[in-house]
């Protein structure tokens, strides 16, 4: 299991929960941060046992955006990691969700701010659970810069236009009840408790047939970025193989059994 001093990985179960953890910089991304993300989503690609991840911060805030001088490399703090990002000058924008998709469900919790490159980063994620007095904008144009991280295409599909523009061109900050009205997130709950949440919504998840989960998943986006006709004809191609799977069988034979099913993954 990977992680970097400001990237932790811990396993609960089936699911596999990265932590963002620098928290005397309000979790700022650096290198050593993206390092380890990176890291571990394809660490949950790679590992069949993984069925669903959850994406947080430590000390109370999910991430305040992007740390240029660590993201450089400045000073001793990313030395260490220097290779990693010229070996692979993708890195960064795969660390962010930006140019890497996890085929697992991914389950951000999110307390404190989520801004800037927080925000562009929860919007890479499945499924959103925030704190009440959790902080959520896009602040770019506030400072003369652009969100680059994916936001004026993504957030434009993922909200509605007006509100996705609001939050574009005004830069101003949003409650987590402001997110969930305009559908940014999809539960608000007490200070503290977003990672309990979300690991009930994880577990909800492993419950599930992972071969279906994963094929549901990879349907629903590549519907997103198709016609519909070729939505419903890539839905086919991914859905009827789920039927002959072993995991299928089993959901059945549970039903019928009146019990829990217990998927192998197959």
């Amino acid at each position: 299991m990977g992680g970097t001093e400001h990237l932790t990985v811990r396993r609960e179960g089936a699911t596999l929960v990265l932590t963002l953890n620098r928290p005397e910089a309000k979790n700022a991304l650096s290198l050593a941060m993206l390092v380890g993300l990176y890291d571990g989503w394809l660490e949950a690609d790679e590992d069949d046992s993984v069925r669903s991840i959850v994406f947080t911060g430590a000390g109370g805030t999910f991430c305040s955006g992007m740390d240029l001088k660590a993201l450089a490399g400045n000073g001793m703090e990313g030395e260490q990691y220097r290779d990693r990002l010229q070996a692979d000058p993708d890195l960064h924008w795969k660390a962010m969700l930006r140019h890497h998709r996890p085929r697992k469900p991914v389950i951000a919790a999110v307390e404190g701010y989520c801004v800037a490159g927080g925000t562009e980063m929860l919007q890479g994620t499945d499924i959103r659970v925030a704190g009440e007095s959790a902080t959520f904008g896009l602040f770019e144009v506030r400072r003369g810069l652009f969100p680059i991280g994916g936001s004026t295409v993504r957030l434009p599909r993922q909200i509605p236009r007006t509100h996705a523009l609001e939050m574009l061109l005004t830069g101003r900050p949003y409650t987590a009840r402001e997110a969930a009205a305009i559908g940014l997130i999809g539960h608000v709950v007490p200070d503290g408790t977003a990672l309990d949440r979300a690991l009930e919504i994880a577990e909800r998840v492993n419950a599930c047939g992972p071969l279906a989960v994963e094929a549901v998943k990879a349907s629903v986006y590549e519907a997103a970025e198709t016609t519909e006709a070729d939505g419903l004809a890539a839905e086919l191609r991914r859905g009827w193989p789920v039927f002959a799977t072993a995991d299928a069988k089993e959901g059945a034979r549970a039903f019928a059994e009146k019990r829990s099913p217990v998927y192998k993954r197959a």
